[in-house]
C-alpha cells in the first residue's frame, strides 16, 4: 500500500505521515492517537507489537512508557550518572536488578 493511498483509506494527512517516517515529525505519545495508528497497521491490542510500537514512541519523546513507571523511576537519573562513572560493578548492578524486580511484585 502506498503512502497516499493508506493515508486516505485511515484519514491521515499524507505530509506528516511522510514527516513521521522520515524523522522530521516526532510521534505522538496520546494513547488514542497511538491506538488509531496500530490499528491501520493492524496491530492487535495488547500484543508484544502493541507494546513495542508504544514504547518506541514514547522512547522518541524522551520519556518512560506510563506502564513501566514507578517510584523507582525517580531514581533513573542518579543510576544513569552512577553508570556513566562506572561506580557500579557487576555484581552491584545486579543487586540492583534484583532490587528493582522484587520491589514492583
Amino acid at each position: 500500500m502506498t503512502l497516499r493511498s493508506f493515508c486516505e483509506r485511515f484519514g491521515y494527512d499524507p505530509g506528516n505521515i511522510s514527516r513521521l517516517e522520515r524523522n522530521m515529525l516526532p510521534p505522538t505519545v496520546d494513547d488514542e492517537k497511538l491506538a488509531g495508528y496500530a490499528k491501520a497497521l493492524q496491530i492487535s491490542k495488547d500484543t508484544e507489537p502493541w507494546v513495542t510500537f508504544h514504547d518506541l514512541a514514547y522512547i522518541a519523546k524522551g520519556f518512560i512508557p506510563k506502564d513501566v513507571q514507578t517510584e523507582n523511576t525517580m531514581f533513573l537519573p542518579a543510576f544513569f550518572r552512577t553508570m556513566r562513572n562506572k561506580k557500579m560493578d557487576k555484581n552491584k548492578f545486579e543487586e540492583l536488578i534484583d532490587f528493582l524486580n522484587d520491589s514492583n511484585e
